[in-house]
Parts: C-alpha cells; structure tokens; sequence
C-alpha cells in the first residue's frame, strides 16, 4: 500500500531534485558539503557546506511556480529555530571556531537565488 498522495510524493521528488542542484551550485561556488539531509532531534537540515571558515546551513526551497509565494517565503519563524537548534545540536561536543550562517537556496522553475545570511541565530 502505498504512503502519500500522488502530490506529496511529487513534491518529495520536486524537493530531492532541488537540493542535488543546490549541491551542484555550491560545489562550483567553492563550497565543501559536509553534510546533506542531517537528522537532528529538532528536524532535518538540507545542506550544512563549509567555505572560506564559515560553516553554512542551508535550506533549500524549489518551486515551479509562484503560486504560493517565492519559495525563500516558506522559511517561516519555525523552520528558523529548528535550523538554529540543529546548528547548535551539530556544534554540541564540537571545537566551534568558524563563523556560522545561515543561507536559503530558493529554485524556481530551474534558476537559483542564493540568500547569504538569510536569517540569524
């Protein structure tokens, strides 16, 4: 028996297709990816890549149309605080000497926009 509506599923893939782009992007931009969909116990973050001394967490949003809005308008208040909480769950233990950010990657119907230090901690 299958789990999910048609659409979610679509969506999932939609998603999945999105962070291997981000991924890609970022590669090119010089980033190193440390990590991709890391579990934490507030939730997952897409991407945490590093570049220059600066360890970045990002979400990533993909969208084909503006039906709902830009796809960086998703990131309400409580996405942030689970990206914050995993920042600090990810760092818990850990020597910390870097710069941390938080980035959204937003996709829309294929082009990316890469917000830097799109909210913070």
């Amino acid at each position: 028996m299958a789990v999910g509506s048609e659409k979610d599923r679509e969506n999932k893939r939609l998603g999945k297709a999105g962070e291997r782009k981000a991924c890609a992007y970022l590669k090119k931009q010089g980033y190193v990816i440390l990590e991709r969909n890391y579990k934490n116990p507030f939730g997952e973050v897409d991407i945490i890549a590093e570049k220059g001394g600066d360890v970045v967490f990002i979400e990533v949003k993909t969208r084909l149309t503006e039906s709902y809005g830009q796809p960086s308008e998703a990131v309400n208040v409580k996405r942030k605080k689970k990206y914050i909480d995993g920042a600090n769950y990810y760092f818990s233990g850990r020597q910390t000497d870097c710069v941390i950010r938080f980035d959204i990657i937003e996709i829309l119907r294929g082009e990316i926009n890469h917000i830097e230090n799109a909210f913070y901690a």
